[in-house]
């Protein structure tokens, strides 16, 4: 069986001459033939070169991992009982799903209240972030859920003023805070984060100092790439003051042969990439006891899908440095842009990372470590996915991370937004209306809620408010099912692998061996 979709994928905007009759170990056409203009990667990389390294169109898509892992979260399923319930009193009338509280509280003392067990991690400077921030920030605000501001998005910003090295005025990240706070309403928080090129331009001390941030975020990496944080640039003069700003820019936008070349059009993008940090325990702790002092309340780190030392070194070092949070991504999730075959061939899948950190967890916390409450992300998109994502970490996974399918209702939202706007809706859509309020079945119950405000809610953020409240309930549903009320009820013990070798990698019992010293006890 071959697990990789190599040389042809849609992402890279290829193709095979022959799909039906393809090489299976290297993709390419079983036959390639003199005289084919370069349908496939291969053949497209002899004109384009690099370009198609990435996901293409940059700026309006996202992007995931089409590698079919060994074992994925198809291969757990959830348990239900009839029999019992955890977190309120076993009675039918009251045992009922609405009943069900998915509330979550994450980080230490007064914490940070969500509404449900999502976190939106690191939308950075990514064209799709920043094009449909109002959707995502007002919309995750209005939802209850966190949201994070990722990576890069003063030093991309040209209207940001830096001196001496340093940011001191950021109209970018400052509109993203306002969006998102100016909805908050008790539950949620807004969460800055810090890559290489953002922690020597200070933005974490802008961020505290001058918006009000309380909750930061230090960066080891992602799930999608291995490397730093990548954006494109079609406009000369940005990518030459990004340059100057201390970022990777490719290629050289300051050399005269590739100005020429760019004003010819032989490309119309340029590369800006951010560093690698390099990661060491004492840095790491000093670093976060100086986020303190300058007043974060709460201290986040984000890992990626890295090699196990490396996962044991977020987890030991988050444990001795007391953060608050840590949010670990496993391979195969989504960007906005990662060189495509990274993102397919690198990294520890998701099920497999949170696997191992479950494992590291419970041996740190039987030695009496204090241990942060933790997320995991990397590829959940729907309510019995996080179920599963919570059971498989229980009990130190507090939360999912999720971006692509927020950013997805996001999108969707805006473009129906649009047709409505035009008086052009869709034929399929029109079965459920014409106008926002005949269409957004959550419409009716903002509009009670918010009064006049509704109408400064976009309809992005409706998609994204409409997207949560479909996985709250269906969450709801699940744990009903499992006789489980709370969140803090939810096992390991709630979801049976359906393959040996699911069960080999995650320690959970094989659905033919549940249940079974019971079952011995039941049946005697």
């Amino acid at each position: 069986m071959a697990y990789s979709k190599v040389n042809a994928s849609s992402a890279t905007m290829t193709s095979n001459r022959t799909p039906k009759d393809v090489s299976l170990f290297s993709g390419m056409c079983a036959t390639c033939i003199e005289g084919c203009t370069g349908l496939c990667e291969v053949g497209k990389s002899a004109f384009r070169s690099s370009e198609v390294i990435y996901p293409q169109p940059f700026g309006p898509i996202t992007a995931a991992s089409q590698k079919d892992y060994p074992v994925d979260w198809s291969h757990f399923n959830i348990h239900g009982t009839a029999v019992g319930a955890y977190g309120i009193k076993a009675d039918s009338d009251m045992a009922t799903f609405p009943n069900v509280n998915i509330e979550a509280k994450i980080c230490r003392g007064k914490g940070i209240k969500l509404k449900m067990p999502i976190i939106i991690p690191g939308l950075g400077s990514t064209d799709v972030a920043k094009r449909n921030w109002d959707g995502l920030g007002i919309g995750a605000a209005i939802s209850g859920i966190a949201l994070t501001i990722g990576e890069n998005v003063c030093g991309m910003d040209v209207n940001s003023e830096i001196k001496k090295g340093r940011v001191v005025k950021a109209p970018d990240l400052m509109e993203r805070v306002k969006l998102y706070r100016g909805w908050q309403d008790g539950y949620g928080e807004v969460i800055l984060q810090a890559n290489v090129e953002d922690t020597r331009l200070g933005v974490h001390e802008y961020g505290l100092e001058k918006l009000g941030i309380e909750a930061v975020e230090l960066k080891w990496g992602q799930g999608a790439k291995t490397i730093g944080g990548e954006v494109k640039i079609n406009d000369l003069a940005k990518a030459q003051l990004l340059k100057k700003r201390g970022y990777i820019v490719l290629p050289d936008p300051e050399d005269p042969t590739v100005i020429s070349a760019f004003r010819l059009g032989a490309f119309k993008e340029f590369e800006r990439h951010s560093r690698v940090g390099m990661v060491n325990e004492e840095e790491f702790c000093k670093r976060v006891e100086e986020l303190r002092a300058l007043g974060a309340k709460y201290v986040f780190l984000k890992t990626g899908a890295y090699r196990p030392a490396d996962l044991a070194r977020a987890l030991k070092f988050s444990s001795l440095a007391k953060i608050d949070f840590l949010t670990v991504d496993g391979a195969g999730g989504g960007t906005g842009m990662s060189p495509w075959r990274m993102m397919n061939e690198w990294g520890i899948p998701t099920v497999y990372i949170e696997s191992l950190l479950y494992n590291y967890a419970k041996r740190l916390a039987e030695k009496g470590a204090y241990i942060p409450d933790i997320a995991v992300a990397g590829g959940f998109i729907l309510e019995d996915q996080i179920f599963k994502g919570l059971a498989l970490g229980a009990p130190y996974i507090k939360a999912i991370g999720m971006a692509r399918g927020p950013i997805a209702a996001v999108m969707v939202a805006k473009t129906l937004g649009r047709f409505i706007a035009d008086e052009n809706v869709p034929t399929s859509i029109q079965k459920y209306g014409k106008t926002v309020d005949e269409i957004f079945v959550t419409a009716a119950e903002l509009k009670k809620k918010y009064g006049r405000d509704f109408a400064d809610i976009p309809v992005s953020a409706i998609g994204l408010y409409s997207y949560a409240k479909r996985l709250a309930q269906g969450l709801q549903q699940l744990m009903a099912g499992a006789r489980k009320f709370a969140l803090r009820y939810i096992t390991r013990d709630d979801i049976c692998t359906l393959t040996r070798d699911a069960a080999e990698v995650s320690g959970i019992t094989y659905v033919m061996d549940v249940d079974r010293e019971e079952v011995e006890k039941i049946l005697s």
